[in-house]
């Protein structure tokens, strides 16, 4: 069996050498995108872009989306059959770069045809780059067919720092004073970032989901990004506490970095691996988050094998975004190892992780026999993401928890 010195770095095979881009196109709606490009870099620039380094995964970097794509991509998506709880994601494209869609100057216009052309639902995110009156009268015009998920990010004093190309807060509040947004997402930087966020665009627009929280630095961010990010982590119990005492009228929910969401997930967390019957010779891949549930309750009921994030870098900390290059970073002899599946659900295929990797190579590459957690998919991940996801949990179950501190001080494996 390979040693981990010995291994050779597990490379995705290449998907599009040689061929036509509409390939990529097609892979990215087949996975429910609608893949408009702006054929160049995301001109935006904000500094805690987690796109900044993606040079984990093969992407290709298709031409400005013309007329004659568009008529393709409204085409195909349009003979799909339509799930009235799909909701078709503008941006987020696997296979193409991130940039803000809404650049493309004929992006307003392709939202009106997508709504106007097929009975499909849409998804789309942006800093703000969307017309006002326009965005409201179809939202107005498409009850219930549209998503939009506003990325405030901040509206105080760190804004240019971190966004100085992005919209204006005057151009901001006037997109969140309508119909148009469904939630607004927005971050704790220090202390009265966050909790003067969340009063002033609540007292605009009291029907859209706050969508709160903290930045997780990871590789490619500069460091005094990294460090403002992890002020904001420092200071996200204070703004989170002023927030819950506002007792606003919107719903109010909090994403932060994984160890708190594996804390309020714990008895899942628990009961989920119970009903796996594993015995104690047994080796478990986790990241640091479940690691730690994992030995406070359920210590010696198996052996843990903690991965780091190694390829996200930073302080990433999640099991979903573990990758086999990681797992096989950690390996010290082991011939069986139990991986949640979660881990090999990426967009890039099925049973492969987010770079491209297969478990098929993996196990070939290292001699390693894998049986594959079913029960720890990503559904189970997204479904206690959502339903712990509130901030009254935070605030009730992680900082009025007296078990919080030891959980924490819970030291990892070197």
């Amino acid at each position: 069996m390979a040693t981990p010195s010995s291994l050779p770095m597990l490379m995705a095979p290449p998907l599009f050498k040689g061929k036509d881009y509409r390939e990529v196109l097609i892979r990215e709606m087949d996975a429910g995108k609608i893949p408009l490009s702006l054929g160049k870099a995301c001109p935006v620039q904000c500094e805690f872009c987690y796109e900044i380094d993606h040079s984990y995964r093969e992407t290709l970097d298709p031409p400005k989306t013309s007329d004659e794509d568009w008529k393709f991509i409204l085409d195909y998506i349009s003979k799909k059959p339509t799930d009235p709880m799909q909701f078709w994601c503008l941006g987020g494209n696997e296979y193409m770069e991130w940039t803000d869609l809404f650049l493309h100057p004929k992006a307003m216009e392709w939202v009106e045809d997508f709504l106007t052309y097929t009975d499909k639902n849409i998804l789309f995110f942006t800093v703000g780059y969307v017309h006002v009156p326009k965005i409201h009268q179809l939202a107005a015009q498409f009850p219930g067919r549209i998503n939009f998920e506003l990325s405030v990010i901040t509206l105080g004093r760190y804004r240019q720092r971190l966004m100085p190309h992005a919209p204006s807060v005057k151009h901001l509040l006037k997109v969140l004073d309508g119909p148009a947004v469904s939630s607004a997402n927005f971050y704790a930087f220090d202390r009265d970032t966050m909790a003067d966020d969340a009063k002033m665009i609540s007292e605009i627009n009291p029907r859209c989901v706050l969508w709160m929280g903290c930045l997780t630095p990871i590789k490619g961010i500069k460091p005094d990004t990294m460090a403002l990010m992890r002020q904001g982590r420092r200071a996200l119990s204070y703004e989170a506490r002023r927030i819950y005492d506002m007792n606003l009228p919107n719903m109010t929910t909090i994403h932060t970095e994984a160890y708190i969401t594996a804390f309020l997930s714990r008895r899942r967390i628990i009961s989920v691996f119970d009903a796996l019957e594993l015995e104690k010779k047994d080796t478990v891949v986790v990241a640091g988050s479940v690691h730690r549930i994992l030995s406070m309750f359920r210590k010696g009921r198996a052996k843990f094998l903690f991965v780091p994030n190694a390829t996200l870098g930073g302080d990433s900390d999640c099991t979903v975004l573990l990758t086999f290059n990681d797992i096989a970073a950690r390996l010290t002899g082991q011939k069986v190892l139990h991986v949640p599946k979660c881990i090999m659900q990426s967009g890039r295929g099925s049973y492969t992780d987010i770079a491209g990797v297969s478990l098929e190579q993996f196990a070939r590459r290292t001699g390693v026999r894998v049986k594959v957690l079913h029960k720890v998919d990503t559904r189970l991940a997204n479904t206690q993401l959502h339903r712990n996801g509130f901030l009254r949990n935070y605030v009730e179950d992680y900082l009025g928890n007296p078990l919080t501190q030891e959980y924490e001080a819970l030291p990892l494996p070197a």
